[in-house]
Order: C-alpha cells, then sequence, then structure tokens
C-alpha cells in the first residue's frame, strides 16, 4: 500500500501540459546509476539567449534569439530562430549539478544522490499511553450508537 503520494496525479497532470512539439530536439542520457544529461541541440542560440531555472520540481530551460535579420534577405531559412520553453518534471531529490554550452549543444547535469537508508524502531510500551486509541468494550459501543441515531419528538431539545 502506497501512503502520501497524493501528489503523483498533480505531478502527472503538470508533466502533460509541458508536453510541446519537440522544439529544441533533445537527448538524455544515463551516465550511471545517480547521473543523468539531458542535452538539447540549440543550434544559432549564445549564452545570453538561454536560461535555465529549477521551480519547485520542474527544469525549465528557455530559449530567446534576439532578431538580427535587420538588412538581411533570406533566400531560404531553414535554421529556426524562434523562442522555446522545455520543462522537465524532477523526482524529488534530483539536484542540478551544472550546465554548459558547447558546439550548439546544451549541456545540462543531473544528480540523484544515494538514498539513506533510514531505519527507525518503534518502542512498543506495556499498558496505555495518552493519546492512543483505545479498545472500545461492548457497553461504550452501545452509548455511541444512542449517541448516533436521529433525535426524536420525545427528545426536542436532544439528550443529556
Amino acid at each position: 500500500m502506497f501512503l502520501g503520494f497524493d501528489h503523483l496525479e498533480q505531478m502527472l497532470e503538470r508533466a502533460s501540459k509541458t508536453a510541446s512539439d519537440g522544439y529544441p530536439p533533445y537527448n538524455i542520457e544515463q551516465l550511471s546509476r545517480t547521473a543523468l544529461r539531458i542535452t538539447l541541440a540549440v543550434a544559432g542560440f549564445v549564452m545570453d539567449d538561454l536560461q535555465i531555472t529549477q521551480e519547485d520540481n520542474q527544469l525549465v530551460i528557455r530559449g530567446r534569439q534576439a532578431d538580427d535579420t535587420q538588412g538581411r534577405v533570406f533566400l531560404h531559412r531553414g535554421i529556426a530562430a524562434r523562442q522555446f520553453h522545455k520543462a522537465f518534471v524532477l523526482a524529488e531529490g534530483i539536484e542540478i549539478a551544472g550546465a554548459w554550452l558547447d558546439n550548439g549543444l546544451l549541456h545540462i547535469d543531473l544528480h540523484r544522490p544515494e538514498p539513506e537508508v533510514r531505519v527507525k524502531h518503534i518502542t512498543i510500551k506495556q499498558g496505555s499511553s495518552d493519546g492512543a486509541v483505545q479498545p472500545s468494550s461492548p457497553a461504550r459501543d452501545v452509548e455511541l450508537a444512542r449517541d448516533l441515531s436521529p433525535i426524536t419528538e420525545d427528545e426536542p431539545f436532544g439528550r443529556e
């Protein structure tokens, strides 16, 4: 049984909303058991055109190129020069180790630290403790059932 995973639905919803048209193309590479690398093809972008942020559990990469087409006449324009917004939902505990731009490829390294094995021993005590749930007796169950039954005309102001 899984407990405390209420946020999973929200993460899946957020991931479906961030699906985009595939621009820019990217790779996700597993470097080791604890390391990943995302590589985006950002030809024509310089470092000042790119922004990487971590927003809660999302890695967000934005690219916006300055318009440098003034005075230029293109007979064919096959190199995309448009802005983009790419988001990746990160699992809890994933850390961004660094990023660099090299030959038109933006690399972002991610690291997942090895989880610590946590063992907590629970002491079993004899008797009862304040605030502990007490087992009910049959006589107490009858009292509770009477208290929860609907009020009748014979009891217009409730029960004592």
